[in-house]
């Protein structure tokens, strides 16, 4: 599957097969895939907690607050990221340029997880909604956890929906 395949086929997934466990290799792709990707001063100032069985159920039900994300509970792993120190480059360069590189390189980190796992047939959804500190107890982290995706194999009647998307027009100027 090209590039151009996966942004046109990737969906977050609402509808895992609670049956379906997730191969240890595509899980190692889509671990090397996030390993590989582009972060400022080649720093990574992330770190990846996969969650699996009774982990991943507490991660799960960490996620669920006021009613949101109840799918999350029949996704056979949970990805938390959590983020971690800038290395001393990236640090200086965030200071100088009121940027926070950390929060670019987590989401560039996982949209290099979520097209991976639809390369390798999985589905996944990157929730923001979740229980900080619940998550941070559950996976015995220190940094703040910003984002956790949940990944398994999509039901087979979860159907690939129209992309609703801006206009090119509205997104791009040339000069």
């Amino acid at each position: 599957m090209n590039f151009g395949e996966i942004a046109q086929t990737r969906q977050s997934c609402r509808s895992y097969d609670a049956e379906r466990p997730v191969e240890e290799e595509k899980l190692a792709a889509i671990l090397e895939s996030a390993r590989l990707s582009p972060s400022a001063c080649n720093g990574q100032p992330y770190h990846f907690s996969v969650c699996r069985g009774e982990t991943a159920k507490a991660v799960a039900k960490a996620t669920m607050g006021m009613g949101m994300n109840k799918f999350a509970a029949d996704a056979q792993v949970l990805l938390v990221i959590s983020e971690k120190a800038y290395v001393k480059s990236a640090a200086v360069g965030a200071k100088v340029k009121h940027n926070d590189y950390r929060s670019i390189d987590i989401g560039i980190a996982a949209a290099y997880i979520t097209a991976e796992a639809c390369a390798q047939g999985l589905g996944s959804c990157i929730l923001g909604w979740f229980d900080d500190d619940a998550i941070r107890k559950i996976c015995n982290l220190d940094g703040a956890v910003r984002l956790v995706i949940t990944i398994g194999y999509p039901k087979a009647d979860d159907k690939l929906r129209p992309k609703k998307r801006k206009e090119m027009d509205e997104l791009v100027s040339q000069f």
